[in-house]
Parts: structure tokens; C-alpha cells; sequence
């Protein structure tokens, strides 16, 4: 098992990527991911969050999670005031 040297959002390229060990990478979408997975605005600012702040996290929620269970508990909806 390789160890994981670094993991980063890559701006140039819309990719959160992961570096190990023994040379190996793995490059996830983040805009496939949103396209897939967020019904809304407010979802895709969830893990445009976690993209900027938490790439790890992110990578791991992509990765291993359940992304569409994570939005549903942490997404706050608020309705515009008319």
C-alpha cells in the first residue's frame, strides 16, 4: 500500500488530486462530480467548500463516502424573501 504524499486542488484543470507514494495519482473531476451528484446551488456550494478548504476530505468523501446522503444532511436551504 502506497502512502499518500499530497492532495490538492488543482485550479488549472478543475481537479482535486491525490499524489502517492509509488508514483501513482488519481485526479478527480470536481465539475463531473457537481454535474452528478448536486441538485442545487446550495449543494454545489457544500462542496465547492470542501474542495477549497478540505481537499482531503473532499476526496475522501468522493472517494469512499456517500456524496448524495453528505448533501442531503448538511445543506441548508434558505428561501429567497419575496
Amino acid at each position: 500500500m502506497s502512502t499518500l504524499l499530497s492532495c490538492t486542488y488543482n485550479m488549472d484543470n478543475c481537479c482535486v488530486e491525490l499524489k502517492f507514494s509509488d508514483g501513482s495519482m488519481i485526479a478527480i473531476d470536481t465539475i463531473a462530480v457537481e454535474n452528478e451528484v448536486a441538485d442545487n446551488m446550495y449543494e454545489r456550494s457544500e462542496l465547492d467548500y470542501l474542495i477549497y478548504n478540505d481537499p482531503i476530505g473532499y476526496a475522501d468523501l468522493i472517494l469512499n463516502g456517500d456524496p448524495e446522503n453528505y448533501l442531503k444532511t448538511v445543506t441548508e436551504y434558505k428561501p429567497l424573501d419575496s
